[in-house]
């Protein structure tokens, strides 16, 4: 039987948890609260994150960062501006075995993705990146899900592959780390600007339109980061960005139909968008690319610009060949 340890006993990490351990894995599924993973161990329920969802008896929950030594793989599933504090606190437990990260987004700071964050907190590899157009829920539930999961070493990938892939969750491999990392970051910024549009009452045809233009972010910024923009047609790319820009699961998309209703939004529940479009529009300006819904996007999270004011941004824009 293999050995897998989470770190992050969120709603995907729990999530995760259930699908692998069903697989046939044993899992520590790690939380940063002793509390609250003294209570998930007990209920054998992550009733805080994912209602429901039961955990099997191959799932053991801890807040002790040492139940990562000695896993088969160990996945990080934290949302990605704390990664680097993930990391760093269970550093010492961190030496061996594969690390997955299953966090989408570009790190503030630094304008990195999630590998090279990883390889920095431990240059020896393998790094790899699970991500792609998933709910908790659905996979908790035993729902067919299909993922990307990207990793540099070909060979290190192929072994994950098999490692993590289960009769209900199924893996799709590719080399290209930065193309799979742009996809899961950028489409989280365009699912806000869908949500507002849905939430501004402008209609599907508009929705349509937003997501279209911003996949041609996408491709944009793919060869300027080094990127393949075939990885961007695929699962990471375009198949998340349709999910997430097309459901109220979307913590993202409820984000942006809350702007563009003016509402306000939980303050406890993490949209990766809302940081990541800040970042990439600062690496995009950085290399002097056109991303105008990512600009957009990031000035209405920072309270830069009103929604009418992003609308008149948007459609001032100068026609042009698609």
């Amino acid at each position: 039987m293999s050995r897998l340890a989470i770190l992050g006993a969120g709603a995907f990490g729990t999530a995760l948890a259930i699908a692998l351990a069903r697989g046939g894995a044993a899992v520590s599924l790690i939380a940063r609260d002793p509390e609250a993973a003294a209570r998930i161990e007990k209920a054998r329920e992550n009733a805080g994150r994912l209602p429901g969802a039961t955990l099997p008896e191959a799932v053991s929950v801890t807040a002790d960062t040492a139940a990562a030594e000695g896993a088969d793989a160990i996945l990080l599933t934290v949302p990605m501006q704390r990664l680097t504090e993930a990391l760093s606190a269970a550093r010492t437990h961190l030496a061996k075995g594969p690390l997955v990260a299953a966090c989408k987004g570009m790190d503030l700071a630094t304008l990195k993705g999630a590998t090279a964050l990883l390889a920095e907190a431990r240059p020896e590899g393998p790094h790899a990146l699970l991500t792609g157009p998933s709910f908790a829920a659905d996979i908790a539930r035993g729902l067919p899900t299909a993922l990307t999961l990207a990793c540099a070493d070909e060979a290190a990938g192929l072994d994950l592959q098999h490692l993590l892939s289960t009769p209900t969750l199924r893996l799709y491999r590719t080399t290209d780390t930065v193309g799979a990392e742009l996809g899961g970051a950028v489409k989280n910024v365009i699912a806000i600007a869908a949500g507002a549009t849905i939430g501004a009452g402008l209609g599907d045809s508009a929705r349509a339109a937003l997501m279209t233009r911003g996949y041609a972010e996408m491709l944009r910024l793919a060869p300027a980061l080094g990127a393949r923009p075939e990885t961007l047609a695929g699962l990471s790319g375009f198949g998340d960005l349709v999910l997430t820009c097309t459901s109220e699961q979307s913590r993202n998309f409820r984000y942006g139909l809350a702007l563009g209703r003016g509402e306000a939004f939980a303050e406890d529940v993490t949209v990766e968008g809302a940081a990541t479009s800040r970042a990439v529009a600062r690496l995009a300006a950085e290399r002097d690319i056109d991303v105008p819904i990512t600009d957009t996007v990031a000035a209405l999270a920072e309270g830069r610009l009103t929604l009418k004011g992003a609308m008149d941004t948007l459609l001032a824009r100068p026609l042009k060949e698609e």
